[in-house]
């Protein structure tokens, strides 16, 4: 049986090394050290936490530490992040037991034989230290070192929301939301699935304002589940579910979902059809089909068909088709930062590009919408070069179209765009944006 710290450490390791994502390298990393259902959440949640944590974290160490962070070896950087995440966020694992498992990780980690011995003294250094307040040159860093998020980041949300509103949203993005479900009433109710979830033991509770969700916690592995096998239910964020909402797609229509994995807004607009119509369902990258393919099959969902196709390239035979278009297209995911921690730490330099990407796809997709149709522009990001911006350069330049506004369950009308913040909504962050074809 592998050990969940030493898991974590690993992975984190990998992330700093080879810039891989947290996620798929830790289902990897434990499957292959074969931890079992209690230690696999155990490992999770201390890679996710140092994630959450680490500008934090590192300044904490940097204060007690003799030599400078990044002059570390990378293992056993992540081996004192890992423990001092333990020391300082955690209390069911002891003290002593963090630091004596933090210090045999070195010693097998690091042919360095003092290494060890470094490791003990700054974490015992750590836990001699008072907390100390968090300042900074102003009270940008101090919120960057406090939450964890790096500077220009911090920057782009407080020069929107104000110093407040940005501490408000970073909080947010440290917290651990809960699994969204998203019922299948082409299979069951919302009651009966809450029901049957309960007797699996996964606490369920219907969401506070959107109809036809419930809100998971304890699911574990969420496809051991017989409700989830079955086609039950699927899981998507309440805001992204609002795009499909707003859009307002109807039986028998012809839908295009342009940018479609993993497969939530057309799973919800086969829904919202009654399985009525047809739905077209792309993505760029074949395997990302196969997903699609196999969530249409467990819902149940035939209507739907997943197509191999580059959004930014013309299909002739699309021209003018559809009644509703559907462009979720490929963004910074910053509205996602509480589900995926590791976006914070992109590179902002590749990101400039995306407007010029995004802008593409809207312009291309746009042509798909017969006169008198609907498209819907929507990211998980939250700057405006991202949303605002790309949607008032559209209409500028194609006259033809207009913003039309839409109703939203328990947040009524809408000026035909809304940005979803998680520390107001609840949801991810996302923006959606509702355009109507002049007839």
């Amino acid at each position: 049986m592998g050990d969940p710290r030493e898991t974590a450490v690993l992975t984190l390791a990998a992330c700093e090394r080879q810039g891989a994502w947290s996620d798929g390298h830790l289902k990897r990393a434990i499957r292959e050290h074969g931890l079992d259902r209690r230690d696999a959440a155990l490992a999770s949640r201390l890679c996710y936490g140092v994630l959450q944590n680490r500008l934090l974290l590192d300044w904490r160490l940097s204060r007690v530490c003799s030599m400078k962070l990044d002059k570390l070896d990378v293992k056993v950087l992540c081996d004192l992040r890992v423990a001092a995440y333990q020391l300082l966020f955690l209390d069911k694992i002891p003290a002593s037991a963090a630091v004596n498992e933090a210090v045999e990780l070195a010693k097998k980690h690091s042919r360095n034989p003092r290494t060890a011995g470094l490791v003990n003294g700054v974490l015992r250094a750590l836990l001699r230290e008072e907390a100390p307040e968090v300042k900074g040159r102003d009270g940008i860093e101090a919120l960057s070192i406090r939450y964890s998020h790096p500077r220009w980041l911090v920057e782009e949300f407080a020069e929107r929301l104000g110093l407040e509103g940005a501490e408000a949203l970073l909080q947010a993005d440290n917290e651990q939301p809960p699994t969204t479900a998203q019922v299948n009433t082409l299979k069951i109710t919302p009651e009966k699935l809450a029901e049957e979830l309960r007797a699996a033991g996964v606490e369920a509770e219907p969401h506070s304002w959107l109809p036809n969700c419930l809100l998971l916690t304890g699911t574990g592995d969420l496809e051991r589940l017989d409700a989830f096998r079955h086609g039950a239910f699927y899981v998507q964020d309440a805001a992204s579910r609002l795009a499909v909402a707003a859009a307002d797609p109807r039986p028998g229509q012809r839908v295009l979902d342009c940018c479609a994995a993993p497969g939530g807004k057309s799973f919800a607009a086969a829904i919202a059809m009654e399985n009525r119509g047809e739905l077209i369902s792309c993505d760029i990258h074949p395997h990302k089909i196969k997903l699609l393919e196999a969530g249409r099959d467990r819902l149940g969902l035939s209507v739907i068909k997943p197509t191999l196709q580059n959004a930014a390239q013309t299909r002739e035979d699309w021209l003018e088709r559809f009644d509703t278009v559907l462009t979720d297209v490929p963004c910074s995911g910053l509205g996602i930062i509480r589900k995926k921690p590791d976006i914070r730490y992109k590179d902002p330099e590749p990101l400039k590009g995306l407007p010029r990407v995004q802008r593409g796809i809207l312009d291309n997709c746009a042509r798909y919408v017969r006169p008198g149709g609907v498209l819907v522009y929507s990211t998980c990001t939250l700057l405006r070069r991202e949303n605002e911006e790309i949607v008032d350069s559209f209409l500028a330049g194609r006259p033809d179209f207009e913003l039309e506004s839409f109703e939203l369950p328990h947040l009524g009308p809408q000026p035909g765009r809304l940005t979803f913040w998680p520390h107001i909504h609840g949801t991810d962050g996302f923006f959606a944006a509702k355009l109507r074809r002049k007839g």
